[in-house]
């Protein structure tokens, strides 16, 4: 079993700044992309952000380009941090981590294999 826990989430004025940070822990093969979702209410779990292994491969949506940064702790290959910049009220949501176990960076929900149980991020404009 593999377990995620996001931690950082809050509340903050547009403009603002937070940093999530998600722990993996449990049985972990190897080193696995990590990637960031969120879900604002009524609308579908889109993608934020990935990390491949090496933390040097890394795929940001388009609405989160420039102002998000994810970065993976080098000496603790499984944590993954979200650096968020420049906040709207848009970026209102509960942020998911997610780890996946395949060979390339995916933008898809349904190709990561675990799932922590979110962290609310809401933006006041």
């Amino acid at each position: 079993q593999v377990q995620l826990v996001e931690s950082g989430g809050g509340l903050v004025q547009a403009g603002g700044s937070l940093r999530l940070s998600c722990a993996a822990s449990g049985r972990i093969f190897n080193v696995p992309t990590m990637g960031w979702f969120r879900q604002a209410p009524g609308k579908e779990r889109d993608f934020v952000a990935a990390v491949n292994w090496s933390g040097l491969n890394t795929h940001y949506a388009n609405s989160v380009k420039g102002r998000f940064t994810i970065s993976r702790d080098n000496a603790a290959k499984n944590t993954v941090y979200l650096q968020m910049t420049s906040l709207i009220p848009e970026d209102t949501a509960v942020y998911y981590c997610a780890l996946d176990y395949g060979s390339f960076v995916s933008e898809r929900a349904v190709d990561y294999d675990y799932w922590g149980q979110g962290t609310q991020v809401t933006v006041s404009s």
